[in-house]
């Protein structure tokens, strides 16, 4: 079977790309199940150069093609931050997923509201030869002051979607698979692996 390569060790990320990607025939494996231990510079100035660059890094040394994401939570208030440094916003060391929702709401502390806001996601399809193919999917939605619910990680509890009234920490698998930012960058993604994997191009081998 056809392999693909998920170049992150986020379970959270992990879970739901999986879940996305079950109907296809493609073997899904981790840098993990690999035994890869790799930390790629993620200094681009875009979504796509960051994904890129980890998509290249681990198709490179794992000879697989690879799918790499890079995301990020946009305010409007902020400028749009902390967009590509959503990961690294909190200046605490070692900082956690709370750290960096706190420093977030320490922020936009009076700040006009509503605290009109995006997740963007950019999925970048790497093969070992270099090429490389992209897709991007984007969530709108509003940051609020209070945390709500227990799914879902990162910025999750203080994302509430308008029109369920619920915070994306308050969706369940299911239900977040249908609308977030990362979703709808591997539904677009989703016929670019077909293709990579069409019969006759490099990555492809028989079922």
């Amino acid at each position: 079977m056809s392999t693909l390569l998920l170049a992150t060790n986020n379970q959270g990320k992990l879970i739901e790309i999986q879940a996305l990607l079950q109907e296809l025939s493609v073997k899904l494996v981790t840098p993990a199940q690999l035994g890869l231990e790799m930390n790629v510079l993620e200094d681009g100035q875009t979504y796509a150069e960051n994904a890129a660059r980890k998509g290249l890094a681990f198709a490179q040394i794992a000879g697989l093609a690879t799918l790499a994401d890079d995301s990020g939570l946009e305010v409007d208030a902020l400028g749009g931050a902390p967009g590509i440094h959503s990961a690294r916003f909190s200046p605490r060391p070692n900082a956690t997923d709370a750290d960096r929702r706190a420093h977030l709401l320490a922020r936009l502390d009076g700040l006009p509201r509503p605290w009109n806001a995006r997740f963007r996601c950019v999925i970048a399809l790497a093969s070992p030869d270099g090429g490389l193919t992209f897709a991007e999917g984007i969530c709108p939605g509003v940051v609020i002051p209070e945390e709500r619910g227990v799914n879902g990680f990162g910025y999750d509890p203080i994302f509430l979607l308008p029109e369920l009234r619920k915070t994306m920490a308050e969706l369940d698998l299911a239900e977040k698979n249908q609308l977030s930012h990362r979703a709808r960058a591997i539904r677009a993604a989703i016929p670019l692996i077909q293709e990579l994997f069409a019969p006759g191009r490099p990555y492809w081998s028989p079922l």
